[in-house]
């Protein structure tokens, strides 16, 4: 019984130094269910049950708590430059033509190269287009469609 504790305690400890370390949440519900399998084997349980402790536990708290902590926690994350750029319409600035590698956009006061998500559609300049995603230092966009 005193390994078992020993083992429950140090898996335990193992647990909330993991998520004092992390930003977000990552073994929290593991440690509550070592606290569980711990608590089983204080009070003379078998290691049937210690397990089954832990187990149950760690299920029920990351069931429970996990939607929870995925909405509220971290939710209020502001998009990088990178991920703002993505849907925005922009002006093509020179003719963008994949076949021919050429093309820039500006985006927020920056000139950015640009290319075609299809190689045939060239974009002129004045034209609207979407940013689809960000390939290295160019972006890939698609001619934009008012709805």
């Amino acid at each position: 019984m005193e390994k078992e504790v020993l083992i429950w305690l140090g898996l335990l400890v193992v647990f909330l130094v993991v998520e004092a370390l992390t930003v977000g949440l990552t073994s929290i519900w593991l440690a509550g269910g070592a606290l569980a399998g711990l608590l089983a084997a204080l009070i003379g349980l078998d290691l049937i049950w210690q397990i089954g402790a832990f187990f149950t536990v760690s299920f029920v708290l990351l069931y429970f708590t996990r939607p929870f902590a995925i909405k509220y926690i971290n939710s209020h994350q502001e998009k990088t430059n990178y991920e703002g750029l993505i849907g925005k319409v922009v002006r093509i600035t020179e003719t963008v033509d994949n076949r021919r590698e050429q093309g820039t956009a500006v985006v927020n006061g920056l000139e950015w190269t640009t290319r075609t998500q299809n190689d045939g559609e060239v974009l002129h300049q004045g034209d609207l287009a979407e940013v689809l995603e960000i390939s290295g230092v160019k972006l890939i966009v698609k001619k934009y469609e008012e709805e």
